[in-house]
């Protein structure tokens, strides 16, 4: 299929963004970066706010953000235009005390973070990327850190000790069989460390501070290699974290080139989404509801204006999307295969795993005919557990209409996920549609 020379730049710029981001602090810093480049400035949440009409803001908390820009027309009679997607991915995380020494090997332990496809850690250049808190004169402070290069493996057990693996798949044990090779124990040396202050030099020195100043970090264990264009055509893109900040990057790209819209746009990216979002900021807290509250104070609404805005407003859960996989034909509902590059999927839920009703429905239709974009439905198996979005708990917080929808996508929660170029185009125009409506 042709490809515009700018869509695949925005797929590029996808790309980039995603290699940029290898943990949700550093995706939080990437957004807070383009959106600086723009003009949007920071609120502290321990401060008074002021806002003006026009103009862009955001929050950060912990690895959440929600940005926004103020309407140009009163809030009480539009309501808000909100998106929301999530900055982190399933994976594996380093324990406390990760760092162990056996067998003449010094290893790093971990946790299973979400709900990873295990098997696809295994034979990777693999490194650490995260935050670590450094201790200072006035108490502490967040670094960020990543390694660009290849750190960590987990090397796959040789088919001639596993000679079932190809029948029965790759089992690992969680507890045993997941630590990640690191380094060798050195015996020799005069200064001999222990595994944890191996580690512990590494990361000192890589930050520049002393080793005994490192006081915790939270590590996510990430791929070394860059996103990349593949097929036949170049028509698709393969990357980590596809799913979901394919997503945060449609989102903010909608919202920067949203510059004087008539209703007030937030584009909100949570953190914990993969476990649950039962945190203070994830989309299961206070977070989203403290932002709009503000806002609609220093906007001047009475509490009856305010519940005038809430019914004009609507909310989109842009989570990635399950595409049709030709190999595996009976993993799909039959009447409900969607496939990549064919447009954004709305995903539906009769139990309610999905927010979207008959009526979010159809206003997202509408939304991508207005743009030009095409759209397919989604609705999963019947004999199929189906997962959940931010979208039923951010609708159920703030009694917002709201609709499920995402990106077609192959392997979802592999460390590579793949998903198709003219996608990424799509679902930008679609979004930048509905912060204009």
């Amino acid at each position: 299929m042709p490809i515009s020379s700018e869509d695949r730049a925005q797929a590029q710029d996808l790309l980039n963004f995603i290699d940029a981001s290898p943990s949700p602090w550093h995706a939080v810093q990437s957004i807070t970066q383009r959106l600086q480049a723009q003009g949007f400035v920071q609120l502290q949440e321990k401060l008074r706010w002021k806002l003006a009409s026009g103009k862009g803001y955001y929050v950060v908390r912990g690895a959440s953000l929600i940005a926004f820009r103020i309407g140009q027309q009163a809030l009480s009679e539009t309501g808000f235009r909100m998106v929301g997607a999530h900055t982190d991915s399933p994976g594996l995380r380093l324990k406390t005390y990760a760092a162990q020494a056996s067998d003449g090997m010094v290893r790093l332990g971990v946790e299973i973070y979400g709900g990873p496809i295990l098997a696809t850690f295994t034979d990777r250049d693999l490194s650490l990327a995260g935050r670590v808190n450094v201790r200072t004169a006035q108490g502490f402070e967040t670094r960020l850190i990543s390694f660009d290069q290849p750190l960590l493996r987990l090397p796959n057990l040789a088919i001639h000790m596993n000679k079932d693996v190809n029948e029965q798949g790759l089992k690992l044990n969680k507890q045993t069989e997941l630590p990640l090779l690191f380094g060798l124990v050195d015996d020799k040396a005069e200064d001999k460390l222990s595994a944890r202050e191996q580690f512990h030099k590494l990361l000192a020195d890589t930050l520049k501070v002393k080793a005994a100043d490192i006081l915790n970090y939270e590590l996510n264990v990430c791929d070394t290699q860059a996103g990349t264009f593949w097929g036949a055509g170049q028509e698709f893109i393969a990357s980590s974290q596809l799913d979901n900040l394919a997503s945060c990057h449609a989102a903010l790209t909608a919202l920067l080139t949203t510059a004087t819209p008539t209703a007030t746009c937030i584009a909100a990216f949570f953190d914990h989404e993969e476990v649950g979002s039962e945190s203070a900021a994830g989309a299961g807290g206070s977070f989203a509801g403290d932002v709009i509250a503000r806002v609609s104070l220093c906007m001047e609404l009475d509490e009856e204006q305010r519940h005038c805005a809430a019914a004009q407003s609507f909310f989109i859960s842009a989570d990635m999307a399950h595409a049709y996989q030709p190999n595996f034909p009976n993993a799909y509902e039959p009447n409900h295969r969607v496939m990549v590059n064919a447009g954004p999927v709305i995903k539906t839920n009769a139990n309610q795993r999905y927010s979207t009703n008959a009526d979010t429905a159809a206003r997202f239709i509408t939304l991508c005919e207005s743009a030009g974009v095409p759209y397919q439905n989604y609705t999963h198996r019947t004999d199929l557990g189906c997962g959940s979005t931010v979208g039923p708990i951010v609708a159920a917080s703030l009694g917002i209409a709201s609709m499920d929808i995402g990106s077609p996508m192959w392997a979802m929660h592999s460390l590579r996920e793949s998903a198709g170029v003219q996608d990424v185009a799509y679902m930008i125009r679609v979004m930048k549609a509905a912060f204009g409506s």
